[in-house]
């Protein structure tokens, strides 16, 4: 089960439904099914608050991923922070709802085993964030 739910700022409007049928779909190119994953759509500041609490960090980003995942089956939760999306959109001549699709695939693709931090890791979570967007298309 997917479930979306926002935190100190308005529910973006996503077709949670469609979402949902593209998030399982992406997550069985991988081999994976879902399980339990909660979205938390939030502003900056909460984002910033469960950073340094959960992670150690002191600084914004868009989003941070939670992996609960039980063998073939993802689970986790995805916080979202909705300024740092739009704030990226802009910065990246985007459409928000494209910005905020990315995102929203990019915690599942984290999920599924797909990491951005080491060499060439970027490049591997663009081109997996690239093969997902075009499925929702």
């Amino acid at each position: 089960m997917i479930t979306y739910n926002a935190d100190g700022v308005k529910m973006p409007s996503i077709k949670k439904r469609e979402t949902t049928a593209w998030i399982k779909a992406v997550a069985g190119l991988y081999g994976r099914r879902v399980g339990e994953i909660g979205y938390m759509f939030v502003g900056d500041e909460k984002m910033l608050e469960v950073n340094r609490e959960y992670l150690g960090h002191d600084y914004y980003t868009d989003i941070i991923t939670f992996d609960y995942d039980e063998g073939d089956r993802i689970n986790g939760d995805i916080v979202i922070s909705l300024d740092t999306v739009r704030s990226n959109a802009e910065l990246f001549g985007k459409e928000y709802s494209d910005e905020l699709h990315r995102v929203i695939i990019h915690g599942i693709l984290h999920l599924c085993g797909i990491n951005d931090k080491g060499p060439g890791e970027r490049e591997q979570m663009e081109d997996a964030e690239n093969q997902a967007l075009a499925m929702l298309k």
